[in-house]
């Protein structure tokens, strides 16, 4: 039997729940940026507000993005990532991108800072992806 005949079982329930919640958190995300864009004058408060609305709209756009990644390069042996993971890794790309628009208000975001500070989130979900497996 060749690795091609061998398919996936269906989508498991724990995704079916995360791209709800995905789904749930783009409208949220980026609807509320779009009325805080809008209506709302660029004072602190709203500004706090701007950070909360951009990471669950990123951390929404991303877990779609990402289960699709986690599905496609696991490989059939495997048990897919539970949902958790995909949640997790897109809270990562969610932080990542609100640090770098955080960074972006006094001028300090530079190319090199982007690059370690992602560098530095991705080495972090290795560790913790590479302990959970081996402990399974």
């Amino acid at each position: 039997m060749n690795d091609y005949s061998l398919k996936r079982p269906k989508t498991p329930a724990d995704h079916v729940g995360v791209l709800i919640a995905a789904v749930m958190l783009i409208v949220v995300g980026w609807g509320g940026l779009y009325y805080l864009v809008t209506t709302q004058p660029p004072r602190v408060g709203p500004r706090w507000i701007f950070f909360v609305l951009l990471f669950i709209a990123v951390a929404g756009t991303a877990m779609p993005l990402l289960r699709y990644l986690n599905v496609r390069f696991t490989p059939l042996s495997q048990p897919l990532p539970p949902g958790g993971v995909i949640v997790r890794q897109s809270a990562w790309v969610g932080l990542f991108f609100v640090t770098c628009a955080w960074l972006q208000l006094p001028r300090s975001l530079t190319i090199p800072v982007a690059f370690f500070l992602g560098l530095a989130l991705v080495v972090f979900e290795i560790f913790l992806r590479s302990r959970e497996l081996s402990r399974n």
